[in-house]
């Protein structure tokens, strides 16, 4: 709280809310709550300071009050960098988020660039970009002249894929992650792009990948279909997702987990093959294995017209 990125602008409120962060730290909750309450009278429209009573008033346990604590850290700052809406759609019995804040996904992983790679390796055991090289290997892949690694982080599916690209462009929202990904040279093209607002970009595409991407977009319609439109005829598209029980399912990890009904459906909706589909380990979390979908599908080929039946309609 006591970082340029969280001040309140307001010297009296930064040090109020110093205060009340030390009285937390202490275990004095409700000491801390009601410092936070009398800085916030000074400084109503401080997001951050609304996001920190949110969470002294869910450690208290008051989760009504720490909802309306959260909502007003929205209020104050829709672009909701710090995740406010999703703690707020958490305490609710049916979360309601359907999507996480691009800002709070931006922030997160600027956050986390530097340490990325050894916290997934060692400490998560994470697997997503061999699982989906093995699923395109099983869907025939064999060496793609322009490919797109969408959400492509420091670079880790990038690696794997280099050998079997032409061409490979990747996408982040994070500017921090695509330095790190810059450094290893495996890349013809970086750019920062939102993935859930990208403008068309119709038949670029034979290969398309998202390794744990998609549990930060929760509904997945819309890239699904735009990876479709992307891709040209018979290219290929694979990604990951947590497995879940229900079609759209936002957990306290605040990651998306998707059922296996949802990605078969919303697969043969959008005019997909599936070459690959499988229930994985993806990552350890806590020490429990965190399953998955692996899926590896393919945009169909246009029919030829010599072979698409007209000839039987006007045959005598």
């Amino acid at each position: 709280m006591t970082g340029a990125l969280f001040s309140s602008g307001v010297p009296a409120v930064d040090s109020r809310a110093g205060f009340a962060e030390n009285m937390a730290h202490l275990g004095d909750l409700p000491a801390a709550i009601c410092i936070l309450e009398q800085a916030l009278e000074l400084a109503p429209d401080w997001a951050a300071g609304w996001f920190r009573l949110g969470e002294y008033l869910k450690a208290a346990g008051d989760i009504p009050a720490a909802a309306d604590a959260w909502t007003r850290a929205v209020e104050a700052d829709p672009k909701d960098p710090l995740g406010a809406g999703i703690n707020r759609d958490l305490a609710r019995e049916v979360p309601v988020t359907e999507t996480l804040p691009p800002a709070f996904v931006e922030l997160l992983f600027d956050q986390y660039a530097p340490r990325f790679e050894r916290a997934l390796r060692d400490r998560l055991v994470y697997r997503g970009p061999e699982e989906i090289l093995a699923a395109l290997k099983t869907a025939g892949l064999g060496r793609a002249d322009h490919a797109l690694d969408l959400g492509c982080g420091t670079g880790l599916m990038g690696e794997l894929l280099r050998p079997h690209v032409t061409r490979l462009d990747g996408l982040d929202l994070s500017q921090h992650m695509l330095h790190e990904a810059e450094a290893k040279g495996v890349y013809d093209l970086l750019e920062k792009q939102n993935i859930a607002t990208l403008d068309r970009r119709p038949g670029r595409y034979d290969l398309i990948v998202a390794a744990d991407v998609f549990n930060y977009l929760g509904a997945l319609e819309q890239p699904v279909a735009w990876a479709v439109d992307a891709l040209r005829p018979g290219g290929l598209f694979s990604f990951t997702v947590e497995l879940g029980d229900a079609p759209v399912l936002l957990r306290e990890t605040r990651r998306f987990a998707h059922s296996r009904d949802y990605v078969e459906t919303l697969l043969a909706d959008a005019g997909l093959t599936v070459a690959y589909l499988a229930e994985v380990v993806l990552r350890e979390d806590r020490g429990e294995a965190v399953r998955g979908l692996t899926v590896a599908a393919r945009r169909g080929m246009p029919m030829d017209r010599a072979t698409d039946g007209s000839e039987l309609a006007t045959a005598d």
